[in-house]
């Protein structure tokens, strides 16, 4: 897992339910079993992630965030990581609101390759 998302930033390729857009990044740290996170940018003013692996391609997380419309959310997600025939890393997500809002969803994510 630490070689999938350790120091790896992301954007969404599918998330109609959410908040976060193709101009979110979200930047992905490792440790152990730890994974710790940040994320801003579209509809996004400031964001963090905690969670921690639990499984060979499994993760869990939860989040919080404050938009751009000053909206104070945190959630939880459940994800799958992968890899796409390019070698990417993606992230396919459930995830639902815990505070701020309702509802959940599904959401897919891709490796933001530098050119």
């Amino acid at each position: 897992m630490h070689a999938r998302l350790h120091d790896r930033r992301f954007v969404t390729t599918a998330n109609p339910e959410g908040h976060a857009d193709a101009n979110t990044v979200f930047h992905y740290f490792v440790h152990d079993t730890t994974i710790t996170g940040r994320y801003a940018g579209g509809k996004i003013r400031s964001g963090q992630v905690v969670g921690r692996v639990t499984g060979p391609d499994t993760i869990e997380l939860l989040y919080h965030c404050l938009t751009q419309d000053n909206e104070l959310l945190a959630g939880w997600s459940r994800g799958v990581v992968g890899v796409d025939d390019a070698g990417r890393t993606t992230l396919a997500f459930e995830w639902g609101w815990l505070s701020g809002a309702t509802g959940g969803g599904e959401s897919q994510y891709i490796e933001l390759i530098d050119a």
